[in-house]
């Protein structure tokens, strides 16, 4: 007699075990909120680095000396920290914006923000070829310093899709310049003799974060503070065309790529072949509505501190989940170049401020 095939493998059913949590997003999201909220009573006790630089140097360390909380269970909720959060945390910024600041800042300052705009963007793509230092990285670094440091690095990362390590090298630069940033310029302020409305200009300009053009700003004079914040603010506008820009870019250059996987010409390029989403991000749609509702009076004067600190709360839990992500060993590779890309930029960007209020008389 024939001997029956063994079906018992065939029939068997895997079982999975039962997720501990109602979703796999939870135990990232939970170590990325507690990092955040340390990191912010941190930034409390010291302003000068603030939260959002505490919140990606200790997620950083945190998958250092913990390697536990490296793995498929912890990085859904990561994910979800480094984006979503991200693109809500620009949303909630645009409240603490208004278009009659700007226009209160007035035409004599705008030629000086332009300026260093341009020179910082240029000077980036430039100083990057000389250096060697090219791709997301010299994009991070240009734009954090021309615009609003961190929270710019932010918003370029969610249209870019730059890797973890990019990030957390562009700010870590910015971060180490805003230091200097804050002991320098007053001392040279005072050096030079120029007045607080100048000074308030030149380091709404010049500075990176904002909370070191507020420590720098209201350390040379009371004054030149509440200038330098509105420049800065101002300035962060600019975060909307830079986005813009980029999405079209990187738009683009997907589009030869899938053309290219296809083995097809790339042909020429139109902006209608592409979804509006991959050119104008939502959550920069969501910038800009927040900007309107607040120039047009809606949100209260008492909301303001309460939506400030949700954003910048906010930036902190994504910025822990990037440096969640990171692998320090990459970090390293990429060597001194982007630091000292970040520095001469830096520079530039502080002389051509002070040489355009000059030409403008504005000095």
């Amino acid at each position: 007699m024939t001997a029956l095939p063994d079906i018992r493998p065939a029939l068997s059913v895997t079982t999975r075990k039962p997720s501990r949590w109602p979703s796999p997003v939870v135990p990232g999201m939970v170590v990325a909120l507690g990092i955040a909220v340390a990191a912010t009573a941190l930034g409390a006790v010291v302003p000068l680095v603030g939260g959002p630089v505490f919140s990606i140097l200790l997620g950083a360390l945190a998958v250092a000396m913990m390697p536990g909380l490296r793995g498929r269970r912890w990085t859904p909720g990561y994910q979800v920290a480094s984006k979503p959060v991200l693109h809500l945390s620009i949303v909630i910024l645009g409240t603490g914006l208004s278009l009659r600041q700007v226009l209160d800042v007035g035409s004599q300052s705008l030629p000086v923000m332009l300026g260093t705009l341009a020179v910082a963007l240029v000077g980036a793509w430039l100083g990057g070829r000389l250096l060697g230092v090219r791709g997301d990285t010299q994009i991070l670094i240009g734009v954090g310093t021309g615009i609003c440091g961190a929270s710019a690095i932010a918003a370029t990362t969610a249209v870019i899709k730059s890797k973890q390590e990019q990030v957390a090298y562009a700010i870590g630069t910015i971060f180490t310049l805003n230091i200097a940033a804050v002991m320098l310029f007053p001392p040279i302020g005072h050096l030079l003799g120029i007045s607080p409305h100048s000074f308030g200009l030149w380091a709404g300009t010049a500075i990176n974060d904002t909370s070191s053009v507020i420590a720098a700003s209201f350390a040379y004079s009371n004054q030149a503070g509440p200038y330098g914040i509105v420049v800065k603010l101002t300035r962060t506008l600019m975060l909307i065309p830079i986005v813009v820009a980029l999405g079209v870019l990187t738009a683009r250059q997907q589009a030869r790529r899938a053309a290219a996987e296809r083995g097809e010409l790339a042909g020429r390029f139109s902006l209608r072949s592409m979804p509006w989403r991959k050119i104008v991000p939502l959550f920069l749609l969501g910038f800009i509505a927040a900007t309107a509702v607040d120039s047009l009076g809606v949100i209260p004067d008492s909301w303001h501190p309460i939506l400030s600190a949700a954003g910048a709360f906010l930036i902190s839990t994504a910025l822990a989940g990037i440096g969640l992500s990171l692998r320090l060993a990459e970090m390293r590779s990429t060597g001194h170049r982007p630091l000292l890309l970040g520095a001469l930029l830096w520079i530039t960007v502080a002389a051509s401020s002070l040489g355009l209020q000059a030409l403008t008389g504005t000095l």
